[in-house]
């Protein structure tokens, strides 16, 4: 870390308002199962916690994907990318699986082209500290100040306790993603299957909603009466089937 020491009672941020960072990002994300969603979520609430920082980015790598990025402010998106190629703090950050940052980019050497670019976009401080998400996806959280000596000892440890905080949200949102894909996919076979898809088909036309509804309708009545999806879904085609006394 290139950041110096500043006085504690002067520049730490509170406890508070770090705890008060993590119970929002807790909340804000518990209730999301889209990854790229969560990314935004995470650097908007993160910029509007902090005092002293300007703007929060995200650089994600994901496996077998191309980097993905989110930032507070769209006009910064391309610090968070690979567009100024490796050298960059967050990519610092992810190799050396360790916080990396510079309080005055006036000055700093490390990262020419990005630093060119940043300085151009007014940012004149960046904090970059590692988050590890799960075993396919790792990424930096950045922090970024429009002044020079904004970013302090105490932005150092709140984007630790964030990093390390941020890691295990987005991998709960990672897991529900792909629990609501398989999910989606059981379904679709669900759907396709003949006898359970007539019923479905029999449930929309009855209720007047859609398949994802009465597919649900069905499951639920299988777990009433604990007897197997496909022996509902045939009784139900039969009793529709089945001619009516004159």
């Amino acid at each position: 870390m290139n950041l110096e020491t500043t006085p504690p009672l002067a520049e730490t941020l509170g406890v508070l308002e770090t705890a008060a960072l993590l119970r929002e990002l807790t909340a804000g994300l518990l209730v999301l199962d889209d990854f790229d969603e969560a990314l935004t979520a995470l650097v908007r609430i993160t910029r509007d916690a902090l005092a002293g920082v300007s703007w929060c980015g995200f650089t994600a790598l994901r496996a077998g994907e191309p980097a993905g990025v989110a930032a507070s402010d769209t006009r910064l998106s391309g610090l968070d990318d690979l567009r100024y190629g490796p050298d960059t703090p967050a990519m610092d950050a992810i190799r050396r699986r360790e916080m990396v940052g510079a309080e005055d980019l006036d000055t700093e050497r490390r990262w020419p082209d990005w630093t060119t670019r940043a300085r151009e976009l007014g940012v004149h401080g960046v904090i970059s500290a590692p988050v590890d998400v799960d075993e396919q996806v790792i990424g930096a959280v950045n922090l970024y100040a429009g002044e020079s000596d904004a970013l302090t000892t105490g932005h150092q440890l709140t984007a630790m306790l964030l990093a390390e905080h941020a890691g295990l949200l987005l991998a709960a949102v990672r897991d529900r993603q792909r629990r609501a894909a398989q999910a989606g996919e059981q379904d679709a076979a669900l759907l396709g299957d003949g006898v359970i898809g007539q019923a479905v088909g029999v449930i929309m036309t009855q209720r007047g909603c859609p398949a994802e509804d009465a597919l649900e309708v069905l499951r639920s009545a299988a777990a009433s009466l604990s007897i197997p999806l496909r022996e509902v879904a045939e009784r139900l085609v039969s009793t529709v089937s089945r001619p009516r006394d004159n």
